[in-house]
């Protein structure tokens, strides 16, 4: 078995008198592709939540390299996501005032990193995903897919141990959801890097080195 990045046991979360989720276990590998499918309403997007330190859970716990982030300060649980944690989502989040090259910079600018070493790092990922000719537009001038990529881009920015994508080719085409699907693959075999990608894509699930399913709040695979 491959050294786990994430442990989380009997995780459970409550909205008011709803339970979303009700006792959930699952471990992720390092260098593995995740996925986790169900029926919308399921869960998915809030053990994201729970796994990437953005909500605490009603109960259970959550260990990313070892550590417990909901043991952490704020400030120091804001460094420990920083550094530990890349995030993907549907719609990509860009800042529209800055360029490509500036969005990526952003984690690392934000955790204290150099603006030289910064715009290095953002350059290098920015050549390595095959944008390097777009480094200076501004989101408002990538198509869809490009945006993605430098979305994907500013999760890897800090070398994080997991990157959590909640539907990340939801907002694309055929053409580029699978493009994005086989960028994932290829940093996975390049990099080691570790997903877990909340998806409705049957294609993408089938590829994953795991997939975990929900329904109705609970773990069924």
């Amino acid at each position: 078995m491959a050294e786990p990045i994430i442990v989380a046991k009997g995780l459970c979360k409550r909205y008011g008198q709803l339970d979303v989720l009700k006792g959930v276990d699952l471990t992720v590998e390092k260098g593995k592709v995740v996925s986790v499918t169900g029926a919308s309403g399921a869960g998915k997007t809030t053990l994201l939540q729970l796994l990437g330190s953005l909500e605490p859970p009603t109960a259970g716990t959550v260990e990313i390299d070892g550590e417990n982030p909901y043991r952490l300060s704020a400030a120091r649980l804001a460094r420990f996501r920083n550094r530990h944690i890349g995030f993907v989502f549907q719609f990509h989040y860009l800042l529209p005032e800055f360029s490509a090259l500036e969005n990526v910079m952003m984690p690392a600018l934000i955790g204290g990193e150099s603006a030289r070493a910064a715009r290095g790092r953002a350059a290098e990922l920015l050549d390595f995903l095959g944008l390097s000719a777009r480094a200076a537009h501004k989101p408002g001038e990538l198509s869809g897919g490009e945006q993605q990529r430098v979305a994907v881009a500013r999760a890897l920015m800090n070398r994080p141990s997991v990157v959590l994508a909640d539907e990340p080719s939801g907002n694309l085409d055929t053409a580029h959801a699978q493009a994005l699907h086989e960028l994932f693959f290829r940093l996975r075999d390049e990099f080691g890097q570790t997903f877990v990608i909340v998806t409705h894509n049957e294609h993408l699930a089938q590829l994953s080195d795991c997939q975990f399913v929900l329904q109705d709040g609970r773990r069924i695979a």
